[in-house]
């Protein structure tokens, strides 16, 4: 599971090493070590480890509850998971990333969805008052990179019609649109995480690409983590447009 969520962004260059061949379906062995490089991911799932008592970072449970959201790191401490994260990632980040401070706290939970609102710096970019226009980079990675349940409406060769609610920005707040239907590639450089996706399946996105299939009870548990995340980030947005 690691590996399918993780090879979007691997490949297209934007997390974890160069070499990152293993995430298209290498051996377990080779996973975990492109795993441990991933700069972004790898220290949640350590600290996730930690908190819970789970060994092994890569259990089933823990890579889960990191890109989904819910399962045994929904109801962490907030602040003792955040202390414990910034203490690893906080001297990676460096100067660059300022706002990594011990007042984030209050927007953490040990998923995939507060690194994409919370750590990642672009909705901090909006909250400088960006207008439509010049949010819609900012907007388009965020809704990228977020994990995004899809219902598949039809598959025509290797081009599935999947339909889902996208980011949208109106200059004050971000929401999730109306659904809407658009086409994803079933194969990305060759490669495909569920090669038999079909009409009717729940299937997860990421960086536009299908990583595996979805229980009903996991696109509950994204769409909570995603609803709660813009919940605690709007309210961030709204402060910082105050105090301009």
């Amino acid at each position: 599971m690691f590996a399918r969520y993780a090879y979007a962004p691997n490949a297209l260059g934007y997390c974890g090493p160069s070499d990152g061949a293993a995430l298209r379906g290498g051996p377990a062995s080779e996973i975990r070590a492109v795993a441990r490089r991933f700069v972004g991911a790898w220290p949640y799932l350590e600290v996730l480890a930690a908190m819970t008592g789970i060994a092994d970072p890569l259990d089933h449970r823990l890579v889960e509850s990191y890109w989904l959201g819910g399962g045994v790191g929904a109801h962490l401490d907030s602040d003792d998971f955040f202390a414990q994260l910034l203490a690893i990632i906080g001297p990676q980040a460096g100067h660059y990333w300022s706002h990594l401070t011990p007042e984030l706290a209050g927007e953490a939970t040990g998923n995939h969805c507060f690194h994409v609102f919370g750590v990642y710096p672009w909705s901090w970019l909006l909250g400088k008052g960006l207008g439509i226009q010049m949010a819609e980079q900012p907007v388009r990675i965020l809704d990228s990179c977020r994990i995004t349940p899809v219902t598949v409406v039809s598959r025509e060769g290797d081009t599935i019609e999947v339909r889902c609610r996208r980011l949208v920005w109106d200059g004050r707040a971000l929401s999730l649109s109306e659904s809407s239907v658009h086409s994803v590639g079933v194969y990305a450089d060759g490669y495909a995480a569920v090669p038999d996706v079909a009409p009717g399946d729940q299937i997860a996105l990421h960086w536009g690409r299908v990583c595996g299939h979805l229980e009903p009870s996991q696109v509950q548990d994204v769409d909570q983590s995603t609803s709660d995340q813009l919940s605690v980030t709007n309210a961030r947005l709204a402060a910082a447009t105050r105090s301009r």
